[in-house]
């Protein structure tokens, strides 16, 4: 697996199928889940009523799976993989919603370059990257493939 120390993002010619990377963790707090309640308008009793979701399979709240999938967008960020290279956030493929998430639990993600296209009228090349979110029991809560558009590396 490759942790990533760089200080800029990889051009598209940079993306091997098969490359391996680890983001950094992050636990998930009960304001996260309060803040992400305020900011999308999801008060559902199952994120944000605690003696309700006492009485759900889960015995305790939830976080929102939207909330962990914004989140996983955010370790994805902080490999630096994608700074100051991507054009575009193009498509979600494929995600699933595998396991609930606590708070409390440490979450980060592991990603892996599934396909490359190269595409010269748009200056780079669109990257599949399977996405598995997993947790510090390093069980999937999350996976799926996202698609971006890499710039390409400039002519020297």
């Amino acid at each position: 697996m490759n942790y990533l120390s760089e200080t800029h993002g990889w051009y598209f010619e940079e993306f091997e199928v098969g490359r391996q990377i680890i983001s950094p963790a992050r636990t998930i707090t009960e304001s996260d889940i309060v803040n992400f309640a305020g900011l999308s308008g999801d008060f559902m009793q199952i994120h944000t009523d605690a003696e309700f979701s006492k009485q759900t399979p889960y015995g305790q709240r939830i976080a929102h799976g939207l909330l962990c999938l914004s989140i996983a967008s955010g370790l994805a960020a902080r490999t630096g993989l994608m700074e100051g290279t991507v054009m575009a956030f193009r498509e979600i493929k494929n995600w699933k919603f595998v396991k609930a998430v606590m708070i409390g639990d440490t979450i980060h993600v592991e990603m892996e370059v599934t396909e490359t296209k190269a595409l010269p009228r748009v200056g780079g090349g669109s990257v599949d990257i399977s996405f598995d979110l997993k947790n510090q029991k390093d069980e999937t809560v999350m996976k799926g493939v996202w698609t971006v558009l890499m710039a390409s590396k400039p002519a020297d």
